[in-house]
């Protein structure tokens, strides 16, 4: 007797060792992004005026961070190396910078353990504008911008570890246009990016 209950004990331990490895929390993406900005601003020039102040559209390369806190829910954070995108005004181009726009989400997973695995989530992003070169010079962005995001995305599951993931989300960037330190108009970048890239969890 005392054989077979070590014998169930060190199954059930060795059970539960692996259920614990196959959940762990943690999981790492690597995806390729394209940013289709909204192309939209407030006129320059004042009411009514036709000039409208545009971004470029930009692929990237993106990796993401999620924990899972239990099997649905899950934190994303989203990273990359600071962006260069070019401007235009009516058309004609202006200048370039660059941002950098981490963002956070908090993720509902609806069927993780399947093969198939959608999820849905919303968060914050904070966007740094930097490296600005517009007008020669004489225009300038507002620095830092925070604004909210949304995200669907579902994962195919290729074994217990590996996956590829399909990822779409929409995040508030905006920021004020300045010239010869005047604002003149505030561009609502406001991008959609579709992704589609390859999973590990560990």
């Amino acid at each position: 007797m005392k054989k077979t209950a070590m014998i169930l004990a060190l199954a059930a331990l060795g059970l539960a060792s692996q259920a614990m490895a196959q959940q762990s929390p943690w999981q790492v993406r690597a995806r390729i992004v394209n940013i289709d900005p909204a192309d939209k601003s407030d006129p320059v020039g004042g009411v009514g005026a036709a000039n409208q102040i545009t971004v470029s559209n930009k692929t990237i390369p993106e990796v993401d961070i999620s924990y899972f806190f239990t099997p649905n829910l899950a934190a994303e954070l989203i990273l990359t190396y600071p962006q260069k995108h070019k401007v235009y005004l009516s058309g004609t181009n202006i200048g370039t910078f660059k941002h950098l726009p981490p963002t956070l989400t908090l993720q509902y997973h609806f069927t993780p353990a399947a093969q198939i695995s959608p999820y849905v989530g919303a968060g914050v992003n904070f966007t740094r504008i930097g490296s600005v070169k517009l007008l020669n010079g004489l225009g300038d962005l507002e620095n830092n911008s925070f604004g909210f995001a949304l995200q669907a995305g579902v994962d195919f599951k290729l074994d217990k570890n590996w996956s590829i993931n399909l990822d779409v989300k929409k995040v508030q960037i905006r920021s004020d246009v300045f010239v010869s330190g005047a604002k003149v108009s505030t561009v609502k970048v406001d991008p959609v990016l579709v992704g589609v890239g390859l999973g590990y969890r560990f």
